[in-house]
């Protein structure tokens, strides 16, 4: 197969635990974008917080994109153009918050470049260590998420999220997309948005089919794509459902595990996946 397109979550996937992009697969990236290949960069992170890897790739001049919120918007790097958009209405986020508060849960969401919390909390302490936006804590969460916003994300400790997602599910239904990220991350979006259907909204628009995408993940958010890429790849560090979904499994995040996916795939021209 001739993969035009690769997709990269990035925490726990194409960044090490430190935050940053090993030299290898930095250049693969780099030598794949040279060769016309377009790398897109989809996570549960809001766009300003991929901005930063955008760049030090440099998708801003070899024609590639973000998929930030999980989904939720889709901007191409060189024009700054948001191509899509879908967001959850104030009434959703509003219920959420009732929702949180009755489970003994914290809530987020974004304004502009700004977490708003519904509390002061470890969880939301970590988002603004990994995003780099600054936290508000409102008086009142409400009356100062007066809008619609693009993605909410309920916070607990992971062993009492699991429960909370199982709860909620018979709630939730189809209003929402609800999705765990990280083990103290449960997001919800708009029901149209998960990183899969943005993937393929992209792959539409610039006339690649998804058996032409490599898509690489760990974790329950990135499932869809894995499942929905003509090569989807698991790291080995991935959660179980991720693994057992994916064409391919890959060496972990802190030893190239997206370098060696691009060498063997896209340069050496590989077309039956075998395990690693």
């Amino acid at each position: 197969m001739n993969y035009k397109m690769i997709v990269l979550d990035l925490d726990d996937t194409l960044l090490k635990k430190d935050g940053t992009i090993s030299k290898s697969t930095k250049e693969m990236l780099q030598k794949s974008q040279k060769n016309g290949v377009k790398v897109v960069l989809a996570s549960g992170r809001p766009t300003f917080g991929m901005e930063r890897i955008a760049k030090e790739l440099k998708l801003y001049l070899n024609g590639g994109y973000i998929v930030s919120y999980n989904g939720a918007k889709i901007i191409d790097c060189v024009t700054g153009q948001e191509l899509y958009s879908a967001n959850l209405t104030n009434e959703q986020i509003h219920r959420l918050f009732d929702m949180s508060r009755q489970a003994g849960a914290e809530i987020q969401t974004y304004m502009g470049d700004f977490i708003i919390a519904s509390a002061p909390n470890p969880y939301t302490d970590i988002e603004k260590e990994i995003t780099g936006m600054d936290i508000v804590v409102p008086d009142d969460f409400k009356k100062y998420v007066s809008g619609d916003v693009v993605k909410a994300i309920v916070l607990q400790s992971p062993e009492k999220l699991k429960e909370i997602e199982e709860e909620w599910k018979p709630l939730v239904k189809d209003q929402m997309y609800m999705t765990i990220s990280k083990p103290f991350f449960l997001e919800f979006m708009n029901k149209e948005v998960d990183k899969s259907k943005s993937i393929e909204r992209l792959a539409v628009q610039l006339g690649i089919s998804m058996g032409q995408v490599i898509a690489i993940g760990d974790s329950y958010n990135d499932l869809s794509m894995i499942k929905a890429a003509g090569l989807g790849v698991a790291m080995e560090n991935a959660v179980d459902c991720v693994k057992k979904a994916a064409d391919y499994i890959t060496v972990d995040n802190e030893h190239d595990g997206v370098a060696r996916v691009i060498e063997k795939f896209v340069f050496n021209g590989e077309h039956s996946p075998t395990m690693a």
